[in-house]
């Protein structure tokens, strides 16, 4: 038997749950109190990085409103640098233009050593202190699909239980984790051994962390180079999606050659079935951020404002495929 029929043998023994009982019940009552005065639908939403944009919060969020996007993502070290009444001008200014706030990333180290770990989550207390004051409860991060020295079973531990921590403060001030599993064949097939790669396995891990405050950060090009289908978006609630992206895929590649860092726009290519994506997303009732993040070179060579302006389009492209 290979090393990769054992670890396919040792995962089915694994993976004992069915996608049904996956699904967490629901997050937690403080992200829904803090989202009852919301608009209650998605909302186009700005991250600067995702496309080769610097700039800073303030000017995130200006650019946000000139182009008409009804979020903007968190630059966390910016809002930690700014003084309390800094950040209530910024509070009003987004109020004015009926903006919300997107997402912020995890700045924690829970891929790597022990020491990593605890050097990183040291700071995630204040750092939670922060976002919960301005009210960006949304904070999100990715799995990396494979490991060279863990097995599925060790490596999920690991997660498990480094992740259990960070939910446990980000909860503490009403904040909610998304985790985004990593679809690409290409990205997984670097490591010796496999890991989280799907959305059913996400979810599975999801489940074992164990906190209300945990979800999904569901990605289209993910979705799609997973095998994912509408059915099994259909299958979660809109409260376990904290984030969505959207991108397209290059033409033609194969699905299983398609590589991690080198996508599109999204309705630019039409190789992924974003209409059955956004609409599976309406039925199931999610409310939050829907972030471009097309890794497109050509679009991160362009000047700023023609970037942002693209991206607007494209997203406009996006929402107009959503039922009436």
């Amino acid at each position: 038997m290979t090393v990769h029929d054992q670890q396919l043998r040792s995962r089915r023994n694994f993976l004992q749950t069915g996608l049904a009982t996956l699904c967490v019940a629901g997050l937690s009552a403080t992200r829904s109190q803090a989202t009852a005065t919301a608009e209650a639908k998605m909302f186009k939403t700005l991250g600067t990085g995702h496309i080769g944009v610097k700039a800073g919060q303030v000017q995130a969020l200006e650019s946000a409103i000139r182009f008409g996007f009804g979020g903007v993502n968190v630059h966390a070290d910016d809002l930690e640098k700014m003084t309390g009444d800094q950040r209530k001008e910024l509070i009003a200014r987004m109020k004015e233009h009926r903006v919300q706030w997107g997402v912020s990333g995890l700045p924690v180290q829970f891929r790597t050593t022990d020491e990593d770990f605890k050097r990183t989550i040291a700071a995630l207390p204040s750092r939670a202190k922060v976002l919960a004051e301005v009210g960006a409860i949304r904070i999100c991060t990715w799995i990396l699909p494979g490991h060279d020295s863990l097995t599925y079973r060790q490596n999920f531990e690991r997660h498990r239980s480094r992740l259990a921590e960070v939910a446990a403060i980000l909860k503490n001030e009403g904040l909610v984790l998304g985790l985004e599993f990593v679809g690409p064949k290409s990205s997984r097939d670097r490591s010796r051994f496999h890991f989280v790669h799907t959305l059913e396995e996400q979810l599975e891990l999801n489940q074992a962390i164990g906190s209300d405050n945990v979800g999904v950060l569901l990605d289209s090009y993910h979705w799609f180079t997973s095998g994912g289908s509408v059915a099994d978006i259909e299958k979660l609630t809109g409260r376990q999606v904290i984030e969505v992206h959207v991108n397209d895929a290059r033409v033609g590649i194969p699905v299983d050659q398609l590589p991690d860092g080198k996508r599109a726009l999204p309705c630019s290519t039409g190789v992924i079935d974003l209409k059955g994506f956004m609409t599976a997303l309406a039925k199931i009732g999610y409310e939050g951020p829907v972030t471009c993040e097309p890794f497109d070179q050509e679009l991160n060579e362009l000047d700023d404002e023609t970037a942002i302006k693209k991206t607007a389009e494209a997203l406009d492209r996006v929402f107009a495929l959503l039922p009436s």
